[in-house]
């Protein structure tokens, strides 16, 4: 891999570290909620709705409650008596008239209605986890089930049922950006015009380790503490507390060792706060954990787009103008970042790469009675690559201009950044050109056509896809998010400990769960401070250890984290001149400090970094009024901009047509991350990016029928990528230096998501225009590519 990289100090940034953590998660001592050793924890279990509408008239738990081992049994009206909240979504967007979205409320046990298969009514606790789950079976609950919004395709159609009585057409919100006047003009007098319909299909996350929580009261104290798996611990606290009406510091949230996320752990979810306030309420432990098929039927899905797409180009194939009109679907219930990932998550992003001058998008956010739709992986950006890279190429089909040359022809150039867009972005750096020749280097492009006539003898179709695409990660300052409708901010917390011995312990807000913040983390200190990378110690995870934090997604860890870590070792630094001052006998502004070492400029004498920590805690010889004992900093990071990652990606594949089986056998992933801290490190969350973009483009696809009723409800029906799907990866990066944080560094996990699944999907259509086919729809499974051949052969024979 070409050495990117910007050097950030001597010794450990840049290079492949190996993952500390990975040693005790290797050997199976991994610190996950459900193995948690929690003496006399109780278990329990939730009673679900089978239906995804249905007014609920009675809910009858006394047979239940005589049944063995049962402590308690709560209900959605126990927790309205005992006024517990409404679980809040983070934005307020405002449609096109100003007026914000609908926000209905979510209870954590369902009151009135049910409105989606899964969700909870009532809780029962008791001493082992069968006896809680034989005692759910027998309450007894008399539904009156109602018609269901199951689908989005038709939840806005006049007459569909609502999910909401005062939601009317089951519209969430009417929302708009750009400039639909000029993008009117552009198509008027434009050359060229191309159109598409797309579906970006609906995913679940599908996460390694199901959601899992224990929740324990101390009733001497009147604290609580919650395990729970979190991607977010602090806001996870700070919700709790507000829907419980408890103050923060009666709650800790701790996070340990998270097996995945890929978004869907970011929220407050029900069944947490159920337990949190049980806990409480009956003074004992309780623990759940999620099976899968609760996780099917409850964990917050993604993406599930449709959208009419159209590119306007003159005659040269310049692009003009830009139209996009998506259909998002939210589920029954608002989510944390439900009404911002289709918007200000998605809508931006719809530039890409290109000098588009005029664009306009119009989302209607839809309420269905399915589960929440909310982050995943890329959350937004992909939806957008896969619509304007789909567009691309079809303007290509159409124009007669080669894909290659035409992405060149409207690239945003390397000397025109920073380059705002006309959806009020402003990218800082880039250069798309040098990805894109990167990866066709990598590729062999020149050697395509022979590689697919070798395919043909073999009676295989040989197709190649090309998707140049930038996204978002890291975040953008906290006041610009409130401007949008945000309502938290984005800053990042970091305390870096420097212990006498010169050791140090970093406590970070963000929180991992499998991207390596211990190895990462520790890399940029002992780079900075100089200290040996076996010393440095990063705890997480943990509201009562961590001052504040507001976790991890979106990329935000190293962009944002990271750069709150070097702001409080620049504090660290700034205390540390002024103790090697005194100790040297030299002027404040005369100390300099590099690395391991503080040195009196121009001369010989020096003093250790360790020596000026010993110092920090035997405070005998300076004066405490002026310097007070210790070398404890904390800092807080808030983001100038997003950062911009971007890049090219290449996909080639093989069809067997008389099957429809695709097979990916060739895959070059070129990103410009910025400054890397770690390649190993980087190459993994690249790889697992990859293997996510490849299922959504050819595996997975979770489906609903008219009455809500999940189709797609387990690993029988639902597929994710296996080893034998992926082929070698060729991954490399190109690097431009993000020019707005200290660590140059842009965020790295999502590119995988966001530029992959349009290059399968062009690629899998180059293979089959051969036989006339145009168009296919994702996941384009061996049955889908089958069916898309036969009905091309029959138009063929029609015709």
């Amino acid at each position: 891999m070409p050495d990117s990289t910007e050097h950030f100090g001597t010794t450990s940034v840049g290079k492949s570290v190996r993952r500390r953590e990975d040693q005790r998660l290797l050997r199976g001592q991994g610190r996950y909620v459900a193995d948690l050793a929690v003496p006399d924890a109780l278990e329990a279990a939730f009673l679900r709705s089978p239906h995804a509408h249905a007014r609920i008239v009675a809910i009858d738990t006394a047979a239940a409650r005589a049944m063995p081992g049962v402590v308690a049994i709560f209900t959605g009206a126990d927790q309205r008596a005992d006024h517990v909240g409404s679980l809040p979504c983070g934005w307020v967007v405002r449609d096109r008239h100003g007026k914000p979205n609908a926000e209905p409320p979510h209870y954590p046990l369902a009151v009135d209605k049910a409105r989606h298969v899964g969700e909870p009514l009532a809780v029962v606790i008791a001493g082992t986890k069968a006896q809680a789950r034989d005692a759910a079976e027998a309450i007894a609950v008399e539904y009156a089930v109602l018609d269901a919004a199951g689908e989005l395709g038709t939840a806005l159609d006049p007459g569909a049922p609502r999910v909401w009585d005062d939601v009317p057409g089951n519209l969430c919100c009417d929302w708009e950006i750009g400039d639909a006047g000029a993008v009117d003009a552009a198509f008027a007098s434009a050359a060229h015009r191309v159109r598409l319909e797309l579906v970006n299909n609906r995913l679940v996350p599908a996460p390694m380790e199901p959601r899992a929580a224990v929740a324990a009261h101390d009733t001497a104290m009147g604290t609580t503490t919650l395990w729970t798996t979190s991607q977010n611990p602090h806001t996870v606290r700070g919700t709790l507390c507000g829907l419980l009406d408890i103050p923060e510091t009666d709650l800790r949230v701790i996070s340990p060792d998270v097996g995945g996320g890929f978004g869907t752990k970011i929220f407050l979810y029900p069944e947490e706060t159920t337990l949190t306030w049980a806990a409480r309420r009956i003074g004992r432990t309780i623990r759940w954990v999620s099976d899968r098929t609760e996780a099917f039927l409850t964990d917050v899905q993604g993406r599930d787009h449709r959208t009419v797409a159209e590119l306007a180009l003159d005659s040269e194939g310049h692009f003009t103008g830009l139209r996009v009109v998506t259909l998002a679907n939210v589920g029954a219930y608002l989510t944390g970042g439900a009404t911002a990932i289709p918007t200000y998550y998605y809508a931006p992003l719809l530039p890409g790469v290109y000098r588009t001058p005029a664009i306009w998008c119009n989302v209607k956010l839809t309420f269905t009675n399915t589960v929440s739709v909310d982050a995943y992986r890329g959350a937004g950006r992909p939806e957008a690559s896969y619509v304007l890279e789909r567009l691309v190429d079809e303007a290509a089909k159409l124009t007669g201009i080669d894909r290659v040359e035409l992405r060149r022809r409207n690239f945003i150039q390397a000397g025109q950044f920073p380059y705002a867009t006309p959806l009020g972005l402003e990218y800082d750096s880039g250069d798309h050109e040098a990805t894109l020749r990167i990866a066709m280097e990598a590729t062999d492009i020149g050697g395509f056509p022979a590689r697919r006539e070798e395919a043909r003898r073999r009676g295989r179709l040989r197709g190649l896809g090309i998707s140049t695409y930038v996204e978002i990660a890291g975040g953008t300052p906290s006041k610009v998010v409130g401007q949008l409708g945000g309502r938290g901010g984005r800053s990042e917390s970091a305390q870096v400990r420097v212990h006498p011995s010169g050791a140090v312990t970093v406590f970070s807000g963000a929180h991992s769960h499998g991207q390596g913040h211990e190895t990462t983390f520790a890399q940029i200190v002992a780079d900075r401070l100089g200290v040996p990378f076996e010393c440095v110690r990063v705890v997480q995870g943990d509201t009562d250890q961590v001052p504040f934090g507001r976790g991890t997604a979106a990329s935000r860890s190293l962009v944002v984290g990271g750069s709150a870590i070097v702001a409080a070792m620049e504090k660290v630094i700034a205390k540390g001149r002024r103790i090697a001052a005194h100790r040297l006998e030299a002027a404040l502004e005369d100390i300099a400090f590099e690395p391991g070492l503080f040195r009196v400029s121009g001369t010989d004498r020096t003093i250790t970094f360790a020596q000026v920590a010993r110092a920090a805690y035997t405070p005998h010889d300076y004066p405490i009024e002026e310097i007070e004992p210790g070398l404890d900093e904390t800092a807080f990071y808030d983001p100038k901009n997003w950062t911009f990652p971007g890049g090219c990606h290449i996909c080639e594949l093989e069809v067997d047509p008389e099957t429809g089986e695709v097979f990916l056998e060739k895959i070059v992933a070129v990103d410009d991350l910025g400054a890397i801290i770690n390649p190993l490190i980087v190459h993994g969350q690249i790889h697992g990016g990859l293997a996510q973009g490849a299922g959504q483009a050819l595996l997975e696809g979770c489906r609903f029928d008219e009455a809500g009723q999940m189709l797609t409800a387990s690993f029988q029906d639902y597929a994710l990528p296996r080893a034998s799907d992926l082929p070698s990866y060729t991954v490399l990066t190109h690097g431009t230096p993000c020019e707005h944080n200290p660590l140059k560094a842009k965020g790295c996990a999502e590119v995988g998501s966001v530029g992959l699944p349009p290059a399968i999907v062009n690629a899998l259509l180059d293979a089959l225009a051969g036989l006339g086919v145009r168009d296919i729809a994702m996941p384009a499974t061996p049955l889908a590519v089958w069916q898309a051949i036969r009905a091309a052969r029959s138009n063929t024979a029609d015709a």
